[in-house]
């Protein structure tokens, strides 16, 4: 009977396979024939083809306008070439200091900050007993991540009025005279949108790095106690070393996305009182762009952050390599 069932397995799974693994030979069925019979398989695969094609790489021709005198009187076709005038515009602009300083600095923080502690909480959570105790911290600490910007952006806003929980806190606490009005205040902008964004996206980080983690061998945990290793140990010696591939990766894309600023957390954040310290290349694309009409200059911009972006991928890219024998290609 066993014989039987696997004779059936095997000769239902054979329309799906583009060769015969016995024999070695290549399936030399027409192609129109191997649709039909991965058909499901097939609708799947284009469906998301063409999502791409159409939202990622048709809207690309209009990035043409970063070297046009674009406006939408004229098509792009019309518009005069300029050259590389808005990118030598951007480079003079008064704005740029303030702006590079402002994204780099936040992104940096984030980097150095924000990177590793999803690590560690994963570290900390996967060496916890209780099941139940476990599941409910993990499901407190990722759930702010469901929650929209807009939703944490009016919360925190309450939180941080000058007559919100936080200065009734201090004010009880004798932390503080008088309350603060702290979203007024561009020296606390960064510390706010750091510390929130880590709190938004703590849990839900460290979800990759427990899957990976769940990985790890037993026996190299069994081997580490009978070599007599203890608990901080075996998260330096057997957990961070099983799991450096997945940290690599992870690492290569968030340096790629160093200039990108969390656009939405800036919006909902930002007023014109603490501009000096919100002033972030994303919203300063979104200021010239939308604001002020300006689509050929803030076309350059986000053109030169993109290719900046690329440039860091790859520089990642190989370092990892070089290191860790780790990279994305």
């Amino acid at each position: 009977m066993e014989n039987k069932k696997s004779m059936e397995v095997s000769s239902a799974m054979k329309p799906l396979i583009p060769g015969n693994f016995e024999t070695g030979k290549v399936n030399r069925s027409p192609l129109w024939k191997r649709f039909i019979a991965q058909r499901h398989l097939q609708t799947m695969a284009l469906l998301g083809i063409a999502w791409m094609i159409i939202f990622n790489y048709i809207p690309m021709y209009g990035i043409i306008i970063a070297f046009k005198d674009y406006n939408i009187v004229k098509t792009i076709a019309e518009a005069p070439w300029v050259g590389l005038t808005h990118f030598k515009e951007f480079m003079d602009d008064d704005n740029l200091s303030n702006v590079i300083k402002n994204t780099l600095g936040i992104s940096l923080f984030k980097l150095i900050i924000g990177f590793p502690l999803p690590i560690i909480f994963a570290l900390f959570l996967n060496e916890v007993r209780s099941m139940k105790f476990k599941k409910t911290i993990q499901t407190i600490s990722y759930l702010p991540h469901f929650l929209s910007w807009v939703v944490l952006g009016g919360i925190l806003a309450t939180w941080l009025a000058d007559i919100g929980i936080i200065n009734n806190i201090l004010l009880a606490l004798h932390l503080i005279d008088q309350p603060i009005t702290y979203l007024a205040e561009p020296g606390y902008f960064w510390t706010i949108i750091i510390s929130s964004d880590i709190w938004k996206e703590l849990g839900w980080s460290a979800i990759i790095y427990l899957a990976a983690i769940s990985g790890v061998s037993p026996e190299m945990y069994e081997a580490a106690t009978i070599d007599g290793a203890g608990r901080f140990q075996k998260m330096w010696y057997v957990t961070l070393p099983a799991i450096k591939s997945t940290i690599s990766i992870l690492f290569i894309l968030a340096v790629s996305g160093v200039l990108n600023s969390n656009f939405d957390q800036i919006l909902v954040l930002r007023n014109s009182l603490n501009d000096s310290a919100s002033n972030v290349i994303d919203y300063y694309v979104y200021y010239t762009g939308i604001l002020s009409g300006r689509f050929s200059y803030s076309t350059a911009v986000g053109l030169l952050k993109s290719v900046i972006a690329l440039i860091l991928l790859l520089i990642a890219n190989q370092v990892s390599k070089k290191i860790n024998d780790t990279s994305l290609f």
